[in-house]
């Protein structure tokens, strides 16, 4: 359920309708999540509430995306709401994992509200293991995507003008029957039941997957939010004059509670 701020005055429920729900799904890496993170950064997005649910473990910390004192003590929770509305975007960052068989629940009231909320569509950013990769999946980039039959419709083309690559299915019983093809995506949370439930349902959903392996995943979120940007557009490509080549870590602002994603370094003291 959406709950918004509250900033004294009572403020009702902003408007999403027509709005395009970026979203990440908790799978391996926390790809999607650090994706998510560059995006509310770099587009300095304003907080507009908080999904409530009782399918995350609670938790609570400081503003991850503090510029200053003053707002570093702003609190934040597990799943917020943030907003641009002049790019019709809006953003649902989920920041602990889900509850054991909380999965079904969590997808059938997320889906409620984007029908409530009348967003236009929803873009997924997820990640699967590399490990569990088939052959046909070891040949070119790392990066796939998926469509529901709706939204297929209205940018499957520009998909295939991006050049892109769909995930491809797998066989269900691999070395018995090989022409029964099934989508398998090891290690993607949510991400298939909420893709399959949005086909059934009539929504028009978007995954932008990276295969990749548990480590430091920085840069694994930089290639998925550049992926993103190429059909999205959310900022401009800076490129490069040395090489012609796009610099990831130019074009997106790294939000202050990076430094602390690998803990604090080690204390003097052991040396």
């Amino acid at each position: 359920m959406f709950i918004p701020c509250d900033r004294g005055g009572g403020s009702a429920a902003p408007d999403f309708k027509g709005f395009t729900l970026l979203m990440p799904a908790v799978s391996v890496g926390n790809v999607g999540q650090l994706a998510i993170d560059l995006v509310i950064s770099t587009l300095d997005m304003t907080k507009v509430g908080y999904f409530y649910t009782d399918c995350l473990v609670p938790m609570v910390g400081n503003n991850p995306y503090a510029t200053a004192e003053e707002n570093s003590v702003e609190l934040s929770i597990n799943a917020e709401v943030y907003s641009l509305p002049s790019k019709k975007l809006v953003v649902l960052q989920i920041r602990s994992p889900f509850i054991k068989n909380k999965y079904r629940p969590f997808c059938e009231t997320l889906l409620s509200w984007v029908k409530s909320s009348k967003c236009a569509r929803v873009v997924l950013l997820s990640s699967s293991h590399a490990y569990q990769r088939d052959d046909e999946q070891l040949l070119g980039t790392p990066l796939r995507y998926l469509l529901t039959p709706d939204l297929e419709k209205a940018v499957g083309g520009r998909m295939k003008e991006l050049n892109w690559k769909e995930m491809e299915k797998v066989a269900a019983y691999p070395g018995i029957n090989d022409t029964d093809k099934v989508l398998h995506i090891p290690g993607g949370g949510i991400t298939k039941l909420l893709f399959t439930e949005s086909c059934s349902e009539g929504i028009q959903m978007a995954v932008l997957l990276k295969f990749c392996s548990e480590g430091d995943n920085i840069p694994d979120a930089f290639v998925l939010v550049n992926y993103l940007n190429e059909w999205l557009q959310l900022i401009k490509s800076e490129v490069s004059t040395s090489n012609n080549s796009t610099d990831p870590s130019s074009q997106w602002k790294i939000p202050s509670s990076w430094r602390l994603l690998f803990g604090n370094g080690l204390p003097p003291a052991l040396f």
